[in-house]
C-alpha cells in the first residue's frame, strides 16, 4: 500500500482500493495526454484496457479539473505546465524516493511543535508518521492533508482557506498568505517543481506566494527534492536552496548537484530508502 492510499478518508477495503484505482489511472491518463499532446479518446480505452464510457468518465474529471479538453472523441492538454504541477499527476512518481525523504524530515519534527506542511505530495507522505511526533499542530492549505488528519488523535489541524484549486486540492491567493502571516510556526516543510542554478523554482506564482509565506512564518525551513527536480524546468524563481536550513535529496540525485550545493554552503542530506514500498 502507497503512502498515499494510507491518507484516504476510511471507507470499506473494496472502495477504497477502486478510489486509489481509479486515481492512479488518471494519473496516467493524464500523463499519456501529456506525452501525445492530442490523443483520440478510443486509443486511451484500448491502452489502458477499460470501456469507453469509463475513459469519458476519467477525462471528464481531469476536465473539471482544468487539465485537459474534451472535443468530437479527441483529449487535448490544456498546459503541460499544469498538468505536471497537478496533485493528480505528481501523487504516483518516485514514491520509493518521497517515501525515504520523508522519513528524514521527519527526524526535523518534535512533539509539541506547530509546523507547516504545503501542498506537495512529498509533504505528503510524512503524514502517515506524524503520530510518532504528537501531539502537534499542523498548519497547511492542502485539502488532501486536511481530509487525512481530521480524525487524528493528538494532532491539532489548522487549514489556510482561501481561493480553491482543483488543479492541486489546495487553498492559494491573498486570504491564504493573509493566514499563514497570521501564525507562527517551528518549522516548515515544504518541495519544489524545480532547481535551476541553486534556486527552488514553481510554475505558477500563486503557489509561489504561498511557500514564501510559509518560509517567512516559520523558524526551522525543510525543503524536499527527490532527483527529478534537477532535470525540470519552472518559470517562476523562489528562494535560493542556501536559504533553507536543509535541503533532503535521494540518493539517486547526482553527486555532483550534491557536491557543488555542499561546497556552496547549504546543508544537504542524503535520503536512502530503508526498504521497499509495499
Amino acid at each position: 500500500m502507497t503512502p498515499v492510499e494510507h491518507l484516504e478518508l476510511p471507507l470499506l477495503h473494496g472502495t477504497r482500493a477502486r478510489v486509489s484505482r481509479r486515481s492512479a489511472r488518471q494519473g496516467a491518463i493524464a500523463d499519456a495526454v501529456v506525452t501525445a499532446g492530442t490523443i483520440r479518446i478510443d486509443e486511451l480505452a484500448a491502452r489502458f484496457d477499460i470501456s469507453t464510457m469509463t475513459a469519458h468518465r476519467d477525462l471528464d474529471e481531469l476536465e473539471r479539473r482544468g487539465l485537459l479538453r474534451k472535443s468530437r472523441g479527441i483529449a487535448t492538454v490544456t498546459s503541460t505546465a499544469l498538468v505536471e504541477s497537478s496533485d493528480l499527476y505528481r501523487a504516483g512518481r518516485e514514491l520509493a524516493e518521497k517515501e525515504a525523504i520523508a522519513m528524514s524530515a521527519l527526524e526535523f519534527i518534535h512533539p509539541g511543535q506547530a509546523i507547516f506542511l504545503d501542498d506537495s505530495t512529498t509533504s505528503l507522505h510524512l503524514v502517515p508518521h506524524l503520530a510518532a511526533k504528537r501531539p502537534l499542530t499542523v498548519i497547511t492549505n492542502s485539502l488532501t492533508i486536511m481530509n487525512a488528519l481530521r480524525s487524528a488523535g493528538g494532532i491539532t489541524v489548522i487549514g489556510l482557506g482561501g481561493e480553491f484549486h482543483n488543479w492541486c486540492s489546495a487553498y492559494m491567493g491573498r486570504a491564504t498568505t493573509d493566514a499563514i502571516a497570521a501564525h507562527r510556526a517551528d518549522t516548515v516543510v515544504m518541495s519544489t517543481s524545480a532547481i535551476i542554478d541553486d534556486i527552488a523554482f514553481h510554475q505558477t506564482p500563486k503557489t509561489i506566494d504561498v511557500k514564501r509565506a510559509m518560509f517567512d512564518a516559520a523558524l526551522t525551513r525543510i525543503l524536499l527534492a527527490d532527483h527529478t527536480k534537477f532535470e525540470k524546468r519552472a518559470l517562476h524563481a523562489m528562494l535560493p536552496l542556501a536559504a533553507f536550513d536543509a535541503v533532503i535529496v535521494d540518493e539517486g540525485t547526482d553527486r555532483r548537484h550534491i557536491g557543488h550545493l555542499r561546497e556552496a554552503g547549504t546543508r544537504v542530506i542524503v535520503a536512502h530508502q530503508r526498504s521497499p514500498l509495499r
